[in-house]
């Protein structure tokens, strides 16, 4: 067998973790490909994360440079597989204590669009885009994230192909919504190892009877956003909304709630609000059918539209005629309002994360490039977690009872563990040393073509081994 020629090495941390992903590369020009596109887009965004950003090169000028080219051949010509690359991503996050999942974290389904100009670029279509709240030409990608109080990261990715791009439009055998996408993916989590409370989604899949159906049926349990209009079939005097719903429900104020019971939800930063939550029945929904529909408010007197929720489940609850005979753990009125809370901040993070490390900014046009550029940016994401963590390893207390799946805990299996996991302070923490290593490197190679003097080399060892420079300090 031919010896592996050794790989010019990634700058700290960056190096190990990149270690673990060789075996999926054929060549050496992968191998340093791939630590080169990571280390772009951990890199501060100053400009769009174009591949002539993510090799330090001028805009359009220098896109004909080699270092440019050469990750324009890795991303769109170079023979790897996106997918074994996200498998052994999400291999990495299951072995690792700190990430793993428990059965009291949540699933989001979620999709993401993007801008994107011209007819050519796979998947593009004019088409809802749900980040700018209006139809657009541009690419939608149904996505799952995994999360808990205390963490979140990305499981899987598939871009939403329009039914323009098939023959035969919807009818095509080939084509897929953005439904049976997201609920492959759930179904996929599963069978890759992820235990979770139940999947959470917003309104775009809540409101879709087949949706929920299907999720019921591969044995998923699940938590979802209803629109307040959402209308279906009952007797005339009865609700047909589950606004009608949450207003036929008794209150009398917080000294005579009832049909509501109080609600403490509790958030990252350690602050709590009171909100309050009932059992609702539409039509054949209700407290022990095979639908629950359960709301959730700040105000039942009111009902304000951006502090209610009404929420489809499948969870029993507990003591009813379903508990006994259900495959899933009960669930009461403060932990389906938990898990919808997950995936309720969890979305608003995501979402800017995902455009600090440049999710949007591909330049290419084939699928094939497109699945690896989103798998590249995952990776990069998982690699700020594997950062943090290997700085701040979570203690546990083996004495301490671990909480059932479904029973409030705020960081799940690892509560109480200082400092709180934050993803934007170990993206800081990186840039700390990879921005330096980037810019001595390029510029003293840009100044002279001797070695570095002492002082400035020993400065730039300390970078290359992950010693980042504070430049701030708190007083």
């Amino acid at each position: 067998m031919t010896r592996r020629l050794p790989c010019p090495v990634a700058p700290g941390p960056l190096e190990g973790y990149a270690a673990r992903f060789d075996d999926l590369f054929g060549s050496l020009a992968q191998r340093r490909g791939f630590r080169e596109y990571l280390a772009g887009l951990l890199a501060p965004r100053d400009r769009n994360k174009t591949l002539t950003a993510l090799a330090g090169a001028e805009p359009v000028a220098g896109a004909q440079h080699r270092s440019v080219q050469r990750l324009q051949f890795f991303l769109s010509e170079s023979r790897w597989d996106p997918g074994r690359v996200n498998d052994r991503r999400l291999e990495l996050l299951l072995a690792d204590p700190a990430t793993a999942p428990h059965g009291g974290g949540v699933l989001v389904i979620d999709d993401s669009g993007d801008r994107k100009d011209g007819t050519k670029t796979a998947h593009v279509g004019h088409q809802w885009l749900g980040r700018y709240g209006k139809t657009d030409n541009g690419v939608v990608t149904v996505t799952t994230v995994w999360a808990d109080e205390r963490l979140y990261y990305p499981v899987d990715a598939v871009p939403y192909t329009p039914a323009r791009h098939f023959a035969k439009g919807k009818s095509d055998p080939g084509f897929r919504t953005k439904l049976a996408i997201g609920a492959d993916l759930a179904i996929r989590a599963r069978a890759a190892g992820f235990a979770f409370r139940a999947v959470a989604a917003d309104s775009a899949y809540g409101d879709q009877d087949g949706f929920r159906g299907e999720l019921a049926a591969a044995g998923l349990p699940f938590v979802m956003a209803l629109k307040p209009r959402h209308g279906t079939w009952a007797y005339g005097p009865d609700a047909h909304t589950p606004a009608d719903a949450a207003r036929a429900l008794a209150w009398g104020g917080p000294g005579d709630p009832g049909d509501w019971r109080l609600v403490t939800r509790t958030f990252r930063d350690g602050h709590t609000e009171t909100w309050w939550a009932a059992d609702a029945t539409l039509g054949w929904w209700g407290p022990d059918g095979l639908t629950r529909l359960v709301v959730a408010t700040a105000d039942p007197g009111t009902l304000p539209p951006k502090a209610t929720w009404y929420l489809a489940t499948n969870l029993p609850r507990p003591g009813g005629p379903r508990e006994a005979g259900s495959p899933h753990p009960a669930a009461d009125l403060a932990e389906i309002t938990r898990i919808y809370g997950i995936r309720h901040w969890t979305e608003q993070g995501y979402k800017q994360v995902k455009d600090e490390l440049g999710w949007a900014d591909f330049q290419v046009r084939s699928d094939i490039a497109i699945r690896r550029h989103q798998v590249l940016v995952t990776c990069a994401f998982s690699f700020c977690w594997a950062a943090w963590f290997a700085e701040h390893p979570p203690h546990y207390d083996n004495a301490a009872p671990q909480p059932e799946p479904g029973q409030l805990s705020l960081g799940g299996p690892h509560a109480a563990i200082p400092p709180a996991p934050s993803w934007p302070q170990a993206l800081r923490a990186i840039r700390a040393w990879l921005s330096p290593w980037t810019v001595l490197r390029r510029w003293w190679a840009a100044w002279s073509k001797a070695p570095p003097p002492p002082q400035l080399q020993a400065l730039m060892d300390s970078v290359t081994a992950g010693q980042g420079l504070h430049l701030y300090i708190r007083n």
